[in-house]
């Protein structure tokens, strides 16, 4: 399946938008900031990038810079109308760039991205059945465990120390965690304690707060080793955290560990 990165705000278009793309492609949201797209472009490596221009005006334009400076191999599609676009026009000259006007049909959409990608549309609907069928098999039985991480370099060393032995998801903000959650329900989430905007103790404390979320057991990684902070993090009681870089042994022993009680 080709791998596509969706930028834009949280909001039900976005969320109907993924929901609908992710039928036929793998798709890892990611919010528009220039930062943490370049840290998702490095982990997700996509073959389509698509923006949503909702709130253009809000838009960290430097994301567009960065994609056609550092990215320009990478097609990128953008939807919204016309005012929205407009801000970026400049952008849209040399190819790499494509914008569909709001209001649009999902199937416009399909279209579009199918063509950007160089496929037919009914080759990616074979494809999306091959990979969900050869998922099914690879993963089955796996616990799925959710890493999140605001370092893109962490996130990598994270599912290569995990993935032989788990299904590993990965999520950039603790908002993008949550919409992960909400997709498919982990078995464990390895959170990172210090991150900027919503750190762990506040992406921990929506976790809790939500009734079909609240009973997942979270490790908390931090790098800070001081005494105040890691009483500041026992106070939340997690179900284990790690000092990073977390030793891999350990790390794996320790979530089964954890992932046998919880289960029992």
């Amino acid at each position: 399946m080709k791998k596509i990165l969706l930028i834009g705000k949280l909001n039900h278009v976005v969320k109907e938008t993924n929901t609908f793309l992710s039928q036929f492609f793998h798709v890892q949201l990611c919010s528009e900031n220039a930062g943490v797209l370049e840290g998702m472009l490095k982990i997700v490596n996509p073959d389509l990038v698509v923006i949503s221009l909702i709130g253009a005006y809000d838009i960290d334009t430097s994301i567009f810079f960065l994609l056609s400076s550092q990215y320009s191999q990478i097609p990128v599609l953008t939807i919204g109308t016309k005012e929205e676009s407009s801000t970026f026009f400049k952008y849209y000259e040399n190819g790499q760039f494509e914008n569909l006007i709001r209001p649009v049909e999902h199937t416009t959409i399909m279209e579009a991205v199918c063509r950007r990608l160089g496929i037919d549309p009914n080759e990616a609907e074979h494809e999306a059945e091959e990979a969900k069928m050869q998922d099914k098999q690879e993963n089955k039985g796996k616990k799925l465990i959710l890493v999140v991480d605001d370092n893109g370099t962490a996130l990598r060393t994270m599912k290569a120390m995990l993935q032989d032995r788990y299904e590993v998801a990965l999520a950039v903000s603790g908002a993008q965690a949550m919409t992960s959650i909400g997709k498919k329900r982990p078995d464990l989430i390895l959170l990172d304690y210090e991150m900027p905007v919503c750190d762990g103790r506040m992406t921990l404390e929506m976790i809790r707060a939500d009734e079909d979320m609240k009973d997942i057991p979270v490790i908390f990684l931090t790098a800070v080793n001081d005494r105040e902070n890691i009483e500041a993090v026992l106070k939340l009681k997690p179900a284990g955290y790690f000092l990073k870089p977390a030793e891999k042994n350990r790390l794996l022993s320790e979530i089964d560990k954890i992932l046998f009680a919880y289960s029992s």
